[in-house]
């Protein structure tokens, strides 16, 4: 959706969970910079495997996010930025795409370019 659609807010209870939400959420991705390889990928596959399994993100219910309207943690952080995207485009990305991309941007700036992690 184009900031000209008119489309209901999201909303969200900022709460511990909310911002719990928000680290993983950046870890994941500054974590191929920061995390080694196996520990990413391991992670991103729990995600994904959360959304095929459960087919939603289990932390939104926790701060009082609606998986209606194919709202997703990341579409209610750009609506907070004043940027309102197509929701079901988003929700396809996150849900199928960005996960993978991310472990295979791990993959190759660890093992093909040789990158050391920074923490661990």
């Amino acid at each position: 959706m184009s900031n000209k659609q008119k489309v209901a807010p999201s909303t969200s209870t900022h709460n511990a969970t909310f911002w719990f939400h928000v680290l993983i959420t950046a870890l994941a991705w500054v974590g191929p910079f920061l995390f080694s390889w196996y520990l990413m990928v391991s992670a991103y596959v729990i995600v994904l495997l959360q959304f095929l399994i459960f087919n939603r993100c289990l932390l939104n219910a926790k701060h009082d996010l609606e998986d209606a309207e194919d709202t997703t943690f990341y579409s209610y952080l750009f609506e907070q930025l004043g940027y309102y995207p197509n929701r079901k485009v988003l929700k396809l990305w996150v849900r199928r795409y960005v996960y993978i991309i991310l472990s295979l941007l791990t993959l190759f700036w660890q093992l093909v370019l040789g990158f050391d992690p920074l923490i661990f």
